[in-house]
């Protein structure tokens, strides 16, 4: 009996772990960033692993729960269900009750280990037949768990395995039509990631008892793998090679804030993937709210004005706690202007020495409309029109927007990318100031300008900076 192991008892103190465990190269090398598969497949399935049970979650016609996102213009579609986790040789699909119980128990932070698998995968070169190996130790340190002095060695070692499981569960099916040159894809049901294998590691101690030191986990990437992180295949046409940039600074952001701001979290993960697709995104503040709270929220909110009060709360504290972060909300000042945008927004010009911060508050009391004024009474329904322009990115984050950038910029003629770049024209901001019908003046007040700075740039006399250049697009909504 001395002899047998004790797999649920982590030994106590400092811990001997055996060096000569092989696995897969190091992530963020460069201490900062790394590669990452930033497919639809492996975004929806990050905002299932994060929103759970805020998404639609329906049966199929086998009366399997499951999500569905229909992507490409309605052209294709992802389904993701989850499968029972005793059965990952041969997966059997979990039945409504116990599919609900088990979204039910998920924790966000799966989401997390998501994103490390697809890191892992774009470092192979046929990832749908390679496998990659992580042990808890490099799991720990990536999310920031190995700085938890109040967490046991048994502790982590237990929510280590089941945030690796997790992501394991689900199973993904894709119907994706052609797109230009690529052929239909097709992908039946499959798991998303295989967990090949989870190996112990113990320690004996002096009684002969072996306790467990640490876990060794090895991963292999779904069917999805072989059309959407295809090298090769991209090459020829047939497949897609889709990646982007994994922030470090992302895992350890959610799994620090998590609990007390489930919302940011959400936010966090879905804008790793929508900034993928250029800075200049604008997102409407219902979307946000959908991702943040899910749809049931959002609608009783609707109907309910105590629920209202609570989730504006929610949203402009969350707001607050992205921009603290480094993911700064670009307000656009046609349908977010400052009379309903959040104090702190307010409050961003306010200066820091004492006597210049007196002028600001004494300024402000002359004027007609106080920042400290109560909210206007249809700041809820102005605030389901209003949007964003864009969220400006914390500089680990500007990689993948900066490489994103680049990608678009191959696929059109040289002319049509050089003619992006050339500033507005001073005619160009005429016309569209008067296909919206705005004075001068209303455009000035709108962008925080001077009448006569518009009147410069309309009639050529000023040259509009880079800043301004992105801020006129957004307010006028030129396209170029």
């Amino acid at each position: 009996m001395s002899n047998s192991p004790v797999p649920l008892q982590a030994k106590k103190g400092r811990c001997k772990v055996d060096d000569k465990i092989n696995t897969s190269p190091r992530l963020f090398s460069n201490g900062k960033t790394h590669p990452f598969a930033s497919a639809i497949v492996v975004w929806e399935a990050c905002n299932v692993l994060a929103q759970r049970q805020s998404l639609p979650w329906q049966p199929d016609e086998s009366g399997n729960l499951c999500h569905r996102r229909q992507v490409g213009g309605n052209r294709g579609e992802v389904t993701l269900c989850i499968m029972d986790a005793c059965t990952l040789d041969s997966p059997v699909v979990l039945e409504v009750a116990a599919a609900q119980t088990a979204i039910a128990s998920w924790d966000m932070r799966a989401a997390c280990l998501h994103l490390m698998y697809a890191a892992y995968a774009t470092s192979l070169d046929r990832p749908w037949e390679q496998t990659f190996t992580v042990s808890d130790q490099e799991i720990s340190e990536y999310l920031g768990l190995s700085k938890r002095k109040d967490l046991s060695k048994l502790a982590k070692l237990t929510l280590i395995k089941d945030l690796v499981e997790q992501p394991c569960r689900l199973l993904v099916t894709v119907d994706w039509s052609p797109q230009g040159k690529s052929r239909k894809i097709t992908i039946p049901q499959s798991q998303l990631w295989h967990l090949i294998n989870t190996q112990h590691h113990f320690q004996e101690d002096h009684l002969g008892c072996k306790h467990l030191t640490g876990l060794t986990f090895t991963i292999q990437a779904g069917q999805w793998s072989q059309f959407f992180l295809n090298r090769q295949g991209s090459k020829e046409g047939s497949t897609f090679y889709q990646y982007g940039t994994l922030p470090k600074s992302l895992l350890t952001n959610v799994m620090s804030i998590w609990q007390q701001h489930e919302g940011v979290g959400r936010l966090m993960l879905w804008l790793l993937f929508k900034t993928r697709m250029g800075i200049e995104q604008r997102i409407t503040v219902p979307t946000l709210m959908r991702i943040a709270y899910g749809e049931q929220r959002l609608l009783k909110a609707s109907s309910q004005r105590e629920e209202r009060k609570r989730l504006l709360r929610s949203f402009e504290s969350d707001l607050e706690v992205l921009h603290h972060y480094g993911l700064k909300p670009v307000f656009d000042p046609v349908t977010y202007p400052s009379d309903i945008q959040p104090l702190w927004a307010k409050l961003a010009d306010l200066p820091d020495d004492a006597e210049a911060a007196l002028e600001f508050w004494t300024n402000d009391g002359s004027k007609d409309s106080r920042l400290t004024d109560a909210a206007p009474r249809d700041k809820w329904n102005r605030l389901m029109q209003a949007r964003f322009l864009w969220f400006e990115l914390p500089e680990d984050w500007e990689a993948q927007s900066i490489q994103s950038a680049k990608d678009k910029r191959r696929k059109p003629e040289r002319k049509d990318s050089t003619h992006q770049q050339l500033p507005l024209l001073g005619h160009q901001v005429t016309a569209a100031r008067k296909n919206l019908q705005l004075s001068q003046r209303a455009l000035a007040s709108y962008l925080g300008k001077s009448q006569s700075w518009v009147r410069d740039i309309e009639n050529g006399r000023l040259q509009v900076s880079s800043k301004d250049h992105h801020l006129l697009l957004g307010v006028l909504g030129v396209t170029l």
